[in-house]
């Protein structure tokens, strides 16, 4: 699943590339991901693109006046939400063949959702692999007309994001610590991935209870730099690459994530994993449970 840092970098190379261009074609081909009707997406069509931002793990695509309007006409915003198989992919000679609309949602391959192209014409796609879909595509006036977009928690690579501000977070309620940094309502744009890595960073269990950094500043303080650390560090490896590039770029780019079974790169020690029922964690015994291994069952505590 696409998380902060590569839909940041996302962000980027869509503002590099489309902002100050203007849209000639917006054409929907998959009808379930389409969550708004008003104002249609073929409002686009006619817009510049104003610029390209992120808000956690959500891609927004601003859009100023359309040409022959009042330069104070409404903006308009699309908001995407790339789930867990959803991607962008950017082409500099954008296909002009019709976009067929389909409301299937089976097959694994990769399946135009909407095709969006320019004056100059290049374009891009938003697309979607997997059985599951579960890709959004918002047109809205505003960013907070997306109700997950408005509920959205603090940005861990904002100003606000101070160690006080994540020690408020753990004292807020007694949960795991993976649950709080996946939890968007709490922090915005980190998922599965990037919470193991953090864990193993900050080596700490992805299952120890978040009040018990209640009091400890050097804990909080700790956990707080390996957010920030590990995240700044994803965004500087994912910014100026291709998109088509960051996926693999992501995977290289992991410690513990995604490599069960291979040495740790701190301590050499097996890297473990616990799975759960749609997806798994991975972890370093040595570096983040003092050695004790994860009962690999859902609701798993430490081995006792």
């Amino acid at each position: 699943m696409p998380e902060l840092p590569e839909v940041e970098a996302l962000a980027q190379f869509l503002d590099d590339r489309a902002q100050g261009r203007t849209v000639v074609a917006a054409d929907v081909a998959a009808i379930a991901a389409l969550k708004t009707y008003d104002p249609p997406v073929s409002a686009l069509v006619g817009r510049r693109v104003a610029g390209v931002a992120r808000h956690g793990k959500w891609l927004d695509v601003g859009f100023g006046p359309a040409a022959g309007t009042a330069d104070d006409d409404a903006p308009l915003h699309l908001l995407v939400h790339l789930s867990r198989g959803g991607w962008v992919r950017w082409s500099e000679k954008a296909p002009t063949t019709p976009v067929r609309p389909s409301s299937s949602r089976g097959g694994t391959r990769a399946a135009l959702g909407l095709r969006v192209r320019l004056d100059d014409g290049s374009g891009f796609d938003v697309t979607e692999a997997g059985t599951r879909k579960r890709l959004a595509l918002h047109v809205v006036r505003g960013p907070a007309q997306v109700p997950q977009v408005a509920s959205l928690g603090i940005d861990p690579l904002s100003a606000a994001f101070t160690p006080d501000a994540l020690a408020g977070l753990l004292a807020a309620r007694n949960q795991q610590v993976k649950g709080l940094l996946r939890d968007q309502g709490a922090i915005a744009g980190i998922g599965n991935a990037y919470s193991d890595e953090i864990l193993h960073v900050a080596r700490t269990s992805p299952f120890r209870l978040t009040r018990t950094w209640s009091g400890d500043t050097d804990a909080v303080d700790h956990l707080h730099r390996a957010v920030v650390d590990v995240l700044t560090e994803a965004v500087a490896t994912s910014s100026g690459r291709p998109a088509a590039e960051l996926k693999d770029a992501k995977r290289r780019g992991m410690r513990v994530h995604g490599r069960t079974g291979e040495a740790c790169p701190v301590c050499g020690d097996v890297v473990r994993e616990v799975s759960f029922a749609d997806r798994s964690l991975q972890y370093c015994a040595t570096c983040q449970t003092g050695g004790q291994v994860l009962a690999d069952r859902r609701m798993s505590r430490l081995l006792r």
